[in-house]
This record gives structure tokens, sequence and C-alpha cells, in this order.
């Protein structure tokens, strides 16, 4: 059946991953993408909702098309290595989709760090990366561990600790360690207490985001989206610059310190640049600081995969807080939410797929 036919929870739908995956693919391919990076950006918003994180997923679908509208998100790009000095490298990704222009990227990493143990890889001017945690599992899929750092210059969104104003992106971090011939351990998340999407999803009919995620000029916390989106008119998709309100960020001063952190090694040491740095009118566009590692350069490799699953096997022995509820490892939830989702579907919100359903219209695409 070549209709979408989700199946219809209260307050959400169900939908196929592959009827969802050719859904998106055709709108960005109409939008004009061309049809490889059309695949490349419909696989990186699908995956994330497959694997929980529909903060990146295809809620993003929307905003993605409001960027290129506005020209801050340009089809068809093609990265540039504009240095290349051994195991450093910057990547101008020309303001091209996060989803094409990251793999080149840790691609350039993998074969420096394959040739010489260690590689430094920086990207300036790239659209939104996407579930930063896909670019360390990339590195992984390569047997090597990484170190990934970002930011997004012109998307200020987040109140340092003890501030009320915004200053930082949401300014993600992600680091990948492989296992030979099992899953690898990823950690990635947003140094602010959620990301961005999350409260977009909130927004959007989706999960609450905590009571205290976000914070009021007067220095109140709240939990409203509309703290940081304002009022939206019909029709139209949450804004951040209609809202008054910011983002936590999380941990209090050491999320706040890594955030700041992020910033610098993402932003102001790959030449991608910090809001608030140079600004200018219309810019938004992400910055990446790659480290990539070879193991087998420490006389490890295997043995450090044999290590690692010994380690997570002593962590999945904890006695567990709730009896209900096992001890897990980081990316293990996104396993195997992704293995429910490829089974079951993917479940969204009613005004997510309203949305999809309206940007499809618009493009003349059936699903």
């Amino acid at each position: 059946m070549d209709t979408c036919d989700p199946r219809r929870p209260s307050d959400s739908v169900v939908v196929e991953v592959d009827r969802l995956l050719r859904l998106v693919f055709q709108i960005f391919k109409a939008a004009g993408c061309a049809p490889d990076e059309a695949r490349a950006v419909s696989e990186g918003l699908v995956d994330a909702s497959c694997a929980g994180h529909h903060s990146h997923g295809v809620v993003r679908v929307m905003r993605y098309l409001d960027w290129m509208g506005e020209g801050k998100l340009k089809p068809n790009q093609v990265p540039t290595i504009e240095v290349d000095a051994g195991a450093i490298a910057v990547v101008d990704g020309h303001q091209g989709f996060g989803q094409t222009v990251a793999p080149f990227a840790v691609d350039v990493g993998i074969e420096k760090a394959r040739k010489l143990g260690v590689a430094v890889i920086g990207v300036k001017r790239s659209g939104h990366l996407g579930r930063l945690g896909d670019w360390a599992e990339r590195a992984a899929v390569a047997e090597l561990c990484s170190i990934h750092f970002a930011n997004v210059n012109g998307h200020v969104l987040v109140a340092p600790f003890g501030g009320t104003q915004r200053r930082f992106s949401t300014a993600p971090f992600s680091i990948g360690i492989p296992r030979v011939g099992l899953d690898p351990v990823v950690v990635d998340f947003a140094t602010s207490t959620v990301a961005e999407g999350k409260v977009l999803m909130a927004a959007r009919g989706g999960k609450p985001v905590p009571d205290d995620a976000l914070i009021m000029p007067d220095g109140s916390v709240s939990g409203d989206p509309s703290v940081l989106y304002g009022d939206t008119p019909d029709g139209q998709l949450p804004h951040p610059r209609r809202g008054t309100g910011a983002i936590r960020a999380f941990g209090e001063h050491k999320g706040s310190g890594l955030a700041f952190m992020c910033e610098v090694l993402a932003g102001l040491l790959t030449g991608s640049g910090t809001t608030g740095v140079n600004p200018k009118e219309g810019r938004l566009w992400s910055g990446m600081l790659g480290i990539y590692i070879d193991p087998t350069r420490f006389g490890e490799g295997e043995a450090l995969s044999r290590s690692l699953s010994d380690f997570v096997d002593y962590v999945h022995e904890t006695r567990p807080a709730d009896v209900n509820a096992g001890v897990l490892v980081p990316g293990e939830v996104e396993t195997n939410m992704r293995r429910v989702a490829h089974l079951n579907g993917v479940s969204l919100p009613l005004p997510v797929w309203a949305d999809l359903q309206r940007m499809a219209g618009r493009f003349g695409v059936t699903c």
C-alpha cells in the first residue's frame, strides 16, 4: 500500500519507518535537494526519531524548510577542506546540510587517524548537524574513539548559570567508543537542561519538559514552552525569537562551564564563530570540533573492546534503584528504541504529523 496508513492512539499517530523515510525523502527532494542529499537528511532525521531523540527527528523538517526559504540553509553544497595540516583539518560546509557536511568531515578524521593515530577536525559554516551521536557512531564503526563538541552560531537559546538572558546555543557534546562486533558505547547530550528540539516537541504535543527546564526574565523557572517561543500564530512553527525566556544550562555551573567550552572549541577555534561574537544578521550555522583516536596505537584495539565489554557487564550488575528497571550504559536506550521502532513504527504527536502532511501538500508529495 503506497498511501500513509498510520495507526492512531489518542493523541499521536504511529507511522511505519519505511513510509516515514519515503515521505521525508520526497519532501526534501521536492524542495530542491539532490536525491543523495535528500536521502541523507531523511535517514538522519528519521533515525533520530527511531532512537527516541525526537528533538533531532522529523519535527525538524519544517524548521529546515523554513531555514532554506530564508537562505540560512543551502541545499546541494559540496564541503571543502580549507586547512589541511598533518593531523589537523578544517572543513567548510558552505551552509550546507549537516547530514552531508558532517559525514564528509568525519571521514576525513577517520582517514587521518588511521594514518597518523590521531586527528583533530574542525567544521565551520555547516547547517544543523542533526544528532551529534550519529558522528560518534560513524567513527566507532571505523573502530575509532572520538570526541565531538558542537555549537550553533546565530541560535542563542541558553542562559548561563546565574543569568536569565540567552548567551549560548544548546552546545552539544558526544563521545563514542567502539566495541568489535558489538554496539559502540556512545554518550550524546546537550549542555542545556533539555535540547531546544525537546521544547519544540512539547510545544507540538509531545512529552512535556521538566518544570524547571526554562527560565523567565524575572529569574523564575518554568516548563511552559511559551517561555521560549511566545505566542505561535496558527499554521506556523514555534520560533524561539518570539519568547522572552531561555533554556537553562544543566547541572548549574558544571553544564554552563561545559557549554562555554563547547562554544569556544566548536565555534571560535574552528572559525565558525559564536553568537555574540562578530554577529551577522541572518547567520545560522554550526561548528564542530572532532577528535579521532586509533586505540590500536595505544597497544589496545580488540583488547580495548574486550575490556570495555567487561566494564559494561560490571555496570550492568549494579543493584538497580528501581527493581523493575535495569542499569544501562550510554547508547543502550537508543539501540533498544530503534529496535522497537523498526518493529512497531514511530509514534509522532498529531501536530507533528499534521505539519509533515502540510509540507507534503505544499510540495505536491504523496506518501
